[in-house]
């Protein structure tokens, strides 16, 4: 009686994840749904397939491209920015993140910076969290294996190899460190938004009665800058400009 007990309860488990395996989104159904230009039933299987298995670049992408293709210009800008902040090496996302942001209404010129710090982001950009960590952790036992060469080379040379190495390898893995602090640290502070709201006027104070400062349009992106209030958030535009927003106007990134 223990046994067929047993088996039952088995079955039912067995039964259970076969149905919940039938149920769960698939992406390859995604991607057909895509393909054959049925852009809705695609946006609502990557939806779904992020709800019920996570974040993923790859998802958020073809989300993204669903909304283009479905003319949702802030949705699709929206997904690009997300996949981007997960691979932001990535550059067929960047191309049609900027091809989504030219579709949009508002074309904020970002505040100009010194070359250095330009140079600084996109080398910072050009790899993941994730990938900047990897090359740490190798660059780190490159740099023992240097270490190892310049302290019991028997040749001259060895050691001098052993050495310049060893220094080479530990700015890199210095570098890649703090590269891969500054991603994680931009994964877990997300302040990025983008203005879902077909059009919102910005505001001096976070009330209704406050001034009248510009207007934004769906797609536009801000930055999040004060986040106690909970009906409001005051946001900064990339060109500097700054004002309140009610938060219904905006979904962050």
């Amino acid at each position: 009686m223990v046994r067929m007990k047993q088996m039952v309860f088995l079955m039912m488990v067995l039964m259970g994840t076969a149905q919940w395996a039938y149920a769960a989104p698939d992406k390859r159904q995604a991607d057909e749904a895509y393909q054959q230009e049925d852009f809705a039933a695609a946006i609502g299987q990557y939806e779904e397939l992020l709800a019920t298995q996570g974040e993923s670049s790859v998802v958020y992408y073809n989300l993204g491209n669903s909304y283009f293709k479905a003319k949702n210009i802030a949705k699709a800008i929206l997904n690009y920015e997300r996949a981007l902040l997960l691979n932001p090496g990535d550059a067929d996302t960047r191309f049609n993140l900027e091809m989504a942001k030219s579709k949009a209404v508002d074309q904020i010129v970002p505040t100009p910076e010194v070359f250095i710090v330009t140079w600084v982001n996109a080398l910072v950009n050009a790899r993941s969290e994730r990938a900047w960590s990897t090359t740490a952790i190798v660059s780190f036992l490159l740099v023992l294996v240097g270490a190892a060469l310049y302290l019991f080379g028997n040749r001259i040379w060895i050691r001098k190899v052993g050495f310049v190495g060893t220094l080479v390898l530990l700015v890199v893995c210095v570098c890649a460190n703090s590269f891969a602090g500054r991603q994680k640290s931009k994964l877990l502070h997300r302040n990025g938004a983008i203005v879902m709201a077909p059009s919102i006027t910005v505001k001096s104070t976070p009330n209704e009665s406050g001034t009248d400062l510009f207007v934004l349009h769906e797609g536009a992106k801000v930055f999040v800058e004060d986040n106690s209030m909970k009906e409001w958030k005051e946001v900064r535009l990339e060109d500097g400009k700054k004002g309140w927003l009610p938060v219904s106007a905006i979904e962050g990134i």
